[in-house]
Parts: C-alpha cells; sequence; structure tokens
C-alpha cells in the first residue's frame, strides 16, 4: 500500500472536488453459517497493530490540510440532543452547507466544500431537508428506536418507513445486540434484511454498538451478517454508550468490509461514531482507511465519520496552517 505521507491528499483527485461514483448497493446474501464460525479475533495482535498506526503516520504541512480537507467532507454532522429544535438544526445545516470559513477555503484554493451528511432525529427531519434543500446533502436519521433498539419491532420498521417518508436519504439503524450476544446469526440476519427492505432506497447503516458486543469476535461475526444482511455501511457506535469508536474495533470492522468485498464484489461503508472529536484523531482513522481499503474507500459514499465537535477542531487546525497561530473557538461557530 503507498504510504499517505507521500500525497498532498488521500486520492488523486482534489479534495474539494470528489468524483461522482456510482457505486452498486450491497445487495446481501444468503446467510453463510459456515463463514460466520470460522471468523476468529486475534485481540493482542489487533491492539499491537493499532497501538503503532498513531506513531508511524505524521502527517504535517499541505499534506495535512488536504487530508483534514477530506475528513471534513467525510462528516456526518450531527446533533442528536433531547433538546434538538428547527432552528439549532437550521444552524447545524448552515454548517453542513460551509463547514470551513470562507476566507480559508479562499486561501486554501478551494471554494466549494460540504460535509457527507447531516444526521437528526426523525422529529428535526422536516428542518434539516428545508435547510438543505438545493444543495445535495442528504438527511441521514437515526432509527429503529435509536439507542437502544429495543422497542417493538413492527414499530422499528414503521419507524424507517416515516423517516424515509419524510425525507431521509440515509437511515441509521441499531441493531439487537442480544442476537450477538446468543450468538443467534439467523435472527440478526432476519432483522438487517426486514430492515433493508423498509428502507427502500434510502441507504443504510447497521449500528452495532460495538462497546456492547462482549468481545472483537463478536464485533466481526456482526458485521459480516449485516453485510450479508444487506447493509450499506456498518458503523460502530450510537454515541450513547460508555465504549464507542476505537482503533481496535476500526481494523476488525474494516477487515471484514475487505473480506466481504473479495467475497462478492460489492463494497460496504464504514462509518466510526462517538469520542473522535480531534483533528489528529480523524488522520489516524483516514489513514488506517488507506491502509487496509485503498483510495476508494476515503469518499464519503463510503466512509463517514459520526461527529460534531471534530468539525470544529478541524477548523482550527486549518487556520493554523495557514496564519501559524490558533484561533479562538468563537470564530469557528458550529452551532
Amino acid at each position: 500500500m503507498t504510504d499517505p505521507t507521500t500525497h498532498a491528499s488521500p486520492t488523486s483527485e482534489n479534495t474539494a472536488q470528489l468524483p461522482q461514483v456510482t457505486e452498486p448497493r450491497n445487495p446481501g446474501m444468503a446467510l453463510d453459517l459456515d463463514w460466520i464460525a470460522r471468523v476468529q479475533a486475534n485481540t493482542s495482535a489487533i491492539e499491537r497493530r493499532c497501538a503503532t498506526l498513531p506513531g508511524r503516520r505524521s502527517i504535517k504541512k499541505d499534506h495535512q490540510a488536504a487530508w483534514l480537507l477530506r475528513a471534513v467532507a467525510c462528516i456526518d454532522l450531527t446533533t442528536l440532543s433531547g433538546d434538538d429544535t428547527a432552528r439549532r438544526v437550521g444552524r447545524l445545516c448552515a454548517k453542513a452547507r460551509q463547514p470551513v470559513r470562507a476566507d480559508l477555503l479562499e486561501t486554501l484554493g478551494l471554494p466549494d466544500l460540504t460535509t457527507g451528511a447531516v444526521c437528526v432525529y426523525h422529529e428535526m427531519i422536516p428542518a434539516a431537508v428545508a435547510a438543505l434543500q438545493g444543495t445535495g446533502i442528504p438527511v441521514a436519521a437515526v432509527s429503529t428506536g435509536f439507542p437502544a433498539g429495543l422497542s417493538p419491532f413492527h414499530l422499528r420498521l414503521q419507524e424507517i418507513r416515516e423517516s424515509v417518508t419524510a425525507g431521509a436519504k440515509e437511515i441509521d439503524i441499531v441493531i439487537s445486540r442480544r442476537h450477538v450476544l446468543s450468538g443467534d446469526w439467523q435472527a440478526l440476519y432476519d432483522e438487517m434484511q426486514a430492515m433493508r427492505e423498509a428502507c427502500g432506497d434510502a441507504h443504510v447503516k447497521a449500528i452495532l454498538a460495538t462497546g456492547e458486543l462482549g468481545s472483537l469476535r463478536n464485533v466481526a461475526r456482526a458485521s459480516l451478517v449485516c453485510m450479508m444482511g444487506g447493509a450499506d455501511f456498518i458503523k460502530t457506535s450510537t454515541g450513547k454508550e460508555s465504549v464507542n469508536a476505537t482503533l481496535p474495533v476500526t481494523l476488525v470492522m474494516i477487515r471484514a468490509i475487505r473480506d466481504y468485498f473479495e467475497r462478492t464484489g460489492y463494497r460496504v461503508g464504514y462509518k466510526p461514531a462517538g469520542g473522535i472529536s480531534k483533528a489528529k484523531d480523524a488522520l489516524v482513522y483516514l489513514s488506517l482507511m488507506k491502509e487496509e481499503l485503498g483510495d476508494r474507500w476515503l469518499q464519503p459514499d463510503l466512509f463517514r465519520f459520526g461527529a460534531s465537535s471534530l468539525l470544529g477542531d478541524i477548523e482550527r487546525q486549518l487556520e493554523h496552517h495557514i496564519t501559524g497561530a490558533y484561533s479562538a473557538g468563537h470564530r469557528h461557530p458550529i452551532g
């Protein structure tokens, strides 16, 4: 794999002008219990691999700025608070449309840049759709009894349908953790298929809540079952668990994505969420994606950060790159 520090950006294309790629959706496949049973995870080896990554990948100056701009394009700018209002969502959408101050983008020579999506609760979908009209930025909605996923199953499916009707183009669903913890892979597969069907044309991101699955082996197996069931993305966390996205979990999940692609020819996206708030952390995740999956997975249609505060830190780092000084937080409003 090419060393990412040798390039000004994660791919050969200009960071702002992302190629319009039409990737065939993952249709899923028959549940392969033999494949699932063979899946193992060497925890100590995984942790050693991840521990070395931050020290081995030091991206500086123009290279770092280009990578950070790519990170911005891959953010699902998110608000999932009980006190969300239409005005708050409107401000968040304004930030999604102009995620980095115009003067900074002009200096960097990148006039057009948006985030990958805006992620909200179902009730906030109309406000987000209205605020993003004409931008091409999709609205993602968390669904299926988020974050626990313990509401009656028929209501979870109906929630998906209503979110799609309201205008959501992406649905972040939560799986039933009990199916993973009890090893009931058929039940998880059937659940994933039903949720995929309820989404229709909207892309479905399957949230595994990895911090509650007990082991990295369970994470690997759940990742494969969700992809077999038709998930367009697999996602680490709701952001509400005590442990959210981590590098070991990420390595396990993206290697499952690689195995699935090699077996089926279909690319499935990856979304780490929860706890990623610093620009330097975003660079590590991007480096790991490039090393394990290659440049194609560094596009917003196959990679997203679930984050809100991350964008503010990236913008501060970009201003530091241009001016040599760190600015006050109020110069980079986010909501």
